[in-house]
């Protein structure tokens, strides 16, 4: 092979991993395959923890939530809020339930005084009833999962969920169960289907910046590798 030949050869090449580098990248938007780059330090750039060790970047009443071996748990009080907020980001972690447990994940909640009415919640529920309201990984009252895909009580469940403009992504357990567009849903109290909703504020108008909170609804619930990067 003559040196011309070789150096269009090396270019093709170059040029054939440079797509694919790119196309898997890409794929961090959607799917549950961040988490993995985020432990083996794949892809550390932009990465950071959601909370810190000492809770001192998040809004809680005192004792309600406790940090320990980088384990977020519930011990009952209140919810508990990131500081900051955030608008286009990639939240990854992972939670464990019991049995019946139900708690959520807010986000981009413009007023945590007023969060049902200012934000977006991820449902998390020990239940597969397929619903729009108890499914785990429901966007709450809005749109079901395409799947149920949450483990029994006891083990860790994995969330990434995407936020990006006018559009949420949540991978659950390495399936995505949600692809939801806010702008299809235009008009307060009601979905793209026909049903009701308790919304105040049509989705598509809901805040594109705000708080990131989980709920405390009572049950147990542990959240841990809670990692946050911004978009």
């Amino acid at each position: 092979m003559n040196r011309k030949n070789l150096f269009s050869g090396l270019i093709l090449l170059a040029s054939i991993l440079l797509a694919t580098f790119s196309t898997c990248a890409q794929k961090l938007v959607v799917t549950d395959e961040n988490f993995n780059q985020i432990g083996s330090g794949l892809n550390p750039s932009g990465w950071q923890d959601l909370f810190t060790k000492d809770l001192s970047n998040a809004t809680f009443k005192p004792g309600s939530w406790t940090m320990d071996n980088s384990v977020l748990t519930l011990n009952g009080g209140g919810y508990i809020w990131s500081k900051e907020k955030y608008g286009d980001f990639i939240l990854d972690l992972e939670f464990k339930l019991e049995k019946n447990t139900n708690s959520g994940v807010f986000v981009r909640t413009g007023d945590v005084a007023k969060f049902v009415q200012s934000s977006i919640e991820i449902q998390i529920h020990q239940s597969t009833d397929g619903t729009k309201y108890g499914s785990c990984g429901a966007i709450y009252d809005c749109m079901a999962p395409a799947k149920d895909m949450v483990f029994a009580a006891g083990q860790w469940n994995h969330f990434t969920i995407t936020c990006k403009a006018n559009k949420i992504y949540v991978v659950f357990n390495g399936e995505q169960i949600i692809d939801m567009d806010l702008n299809l849903w235009p008009e307060p109290g009601k979905n793209p289907d026909g049903t009701k909703n308790k919304f105040r504020t049509a989705i598509k108008d809901m805040p594109r910046s705000g708080h990131i909170g989980f709920q405390d609804h009572g049950q147990p619930i542990w959240y841990r590798n809670i990692k946050i990067k911004q978009l």
